[in-house]
């Protein structure tokens, strides 16, 4: 697979697996939440590819034209914000993937897949419990 591939791969398992540990440590210490941190916590580790150093060679995080914060990402209302704004990012990430490991494999790409409707679904519930709980 093209370097520049690999690269796009890089950067969206490591939002897909931020997005994911940003949501799951607010269910584990803000809401005390074991049953759904561990649902998450078993997404976070299906968010993998067997190719981990081959992709690991291509990050470039000096080169990267985005990599300074645009204003909407540096604002956030209240804990529901943080939550949306993780799920979204950990959803569209797992899009990416989706994607593009069909090039590679097609196990692999319905992985992801199983994660981001994974996601979709923990998204309802999820933001249920804390619109409730204010």
């Amino acid at each position: 697979m093209n370097s520049n591939f690999l690269r796009i791969i890089d950067a969206n398992l490591n939002r897909l697996r931020e997005g994911i540990r940003v949501v799951e440590d607010i269910f584990r210490y803000v809401y005390n939440d074991k049953e759904n941190s561990t649902k998450l916590k078993n997404l976070r580790h299906k968010a993998r590819t067997e190719n981990y150093f081959e992709i690991l060679e291509t990050r470039d995080v000096n080169g990267d034209v985005l990599k300074d914060s645009i204003k909407s990402e540096q604002n956030r209302e209240n804990l529901n914000s943080i939550l949306i704004a993780n799920f979204k990012r950990a959803q569209e990430s797992a899009r990416v993937l989706e994607e593009l490991t069909k090039l590679s494999s097609i196990k692999t790409s319905e992985n992801f897949k199983y994660i981001r409707y994974e996601l979709y679904n923990l998204e309802i519930v999820l933001t249920k419990i804390t619109s409730n709980s204010k």
